[in-house]
């Protein structure tokens, strides 16, 4: 008999999917990494799994412990799948720019969360990096994950995600694309793109309002550059140590309404019911068009699933409100 001894050991695997209808106008052939077929349905299980149990071997995560970390919602749903198989307790503290159906998903799996500011400085008591590392002080027998600082991040995506995407190509993969948060993603498959082949090229996927690509091109942590956006997941206002820039060729930034109308498109032209970062994902491949020729083999990843975007993207009212729709 085939079955898995648990829900964790299903993590991984994703297929590689052709896009075809909105990519119609490129030269190449354009791949989905697949993401949302993980049990959490999103990548951020792997790297979730990767940092418990690389805590537990460091002793830094006991028995019976409090896992803490803030997240827009994906990592934290990781986290819970494997909090609830080991046995620890799980607090998120997430900002009040997710939507409400990330928050009740992490609920609902047994976390508590804690719902912080948006629009604050990143050192603000307020903010949820500065709530999350107080109650890892606070709480007896806690454990702050932190994924942004968290280099077992890129080791999940360097161990996994990478040799994925170079075996489903048969090695032809010649670009890989992706939105960029905390930058394990993009830096662990980009190392192990590159140490199989170091003419890969690594594109990163950032937003307005993010200081991404204009550290990239001049070394300036530019703060004039940001301000309030409401794609989720991708962008930051701080320099995670995930982010590796040398592995990174280049950044392309995608508008909040591109993102949210390619994520529709995503759906409608495609039958792919994925999350906000997908559509900037898409609309950022389209936009580095003129790098790309007919012998290339371009994969993009899909981070996560349209499910926790019902009451946002795929709701008319709330894209009337923001001006992304007519």
């Amino acid at each position: 008999m085939k079955y898995a001894n648990n829900i964790l050991e299903t993590i991984g695997n994703t297929p590689l999917v052709k896009i075809n209808s909105l990519t119609a106008e490129l030269p190449c052939l354009v791949l989905a990494k697949y993401e949302t077929f993980n049990p959490g349905n999103s990548t951020k299980d792997r790297m979730a799994l990767q940092m418990i149990e690389d805590a537990e071997q460091a002793g830094l995560l006991k028995p019976g412990g409090t896992i803490i970390e803030g997240t827009s919602g994906n990592t934290g749903m990781g986290l819970a799948l494997a909090a609830t198989i080991k046995g620890y307790k799980l607090i998120c503290v997430i900002t009040d720019k997710q939507s409400q159906e990330k928050i009740d998903i992490l609920r609902a799996m047994g976390s508590e969360v804690i719902v912080c500011p948006t629009d604050v400085e990143p050192d603000d008591p307020r903010s949820y990096y500065s709530t999350a590392r107080r109650l890892a002080t606070e709480i007896p027998n806690a454990w702050y994950a932190n994924q942004y600082d968290n280099l077992s991040n890129t080791k999940a995506h360097f161990l996994t995600t990478g040799p994925e995407i170079w075996e489903q190509t048969d090695g032809k993969v010649t670009h890989f694309v992706v939105g960029v948060g905390t930058g394990g993603t993009i830096s662990g498959v980009g190392s192990y793109l590159k140490s199989k082949n170091p003419n890969i090229k690594i594109w990163g996927v950032d937003t307005y309002g993010s200081v991404f690509k204009k550290y990239h091109e001049t070394g300036i942590f530019d703060k004039n550059e940001i301000y309030p956006y409401s794609t989720e997941g991708i962008g930051e206002d701080i320099l995670p140590k995930n982010v590796n820039f040398d592995v990174i060729d280049g950044f392309t930034k995608v508008t909040d309404k591109d993102a949210a109308i390619y994520t529709r498109k995503l759906a409608s032209e495609e039958a792919m019911f994925l999350g906000n970062s997908a559509g900037a994902a898409i609309k950022g491949v389209l936009q580095l068009k003129d790098h790309f020729t007919k012998e290339d083999v371009v994969v993009v990843l899909f981070h996560d699933h349209g499910s926790r975007y019902v009451g946002k993207i795929f709701n008319e009212d709330w894209m009337r409100e923001k001006g992304f729709i007519d």
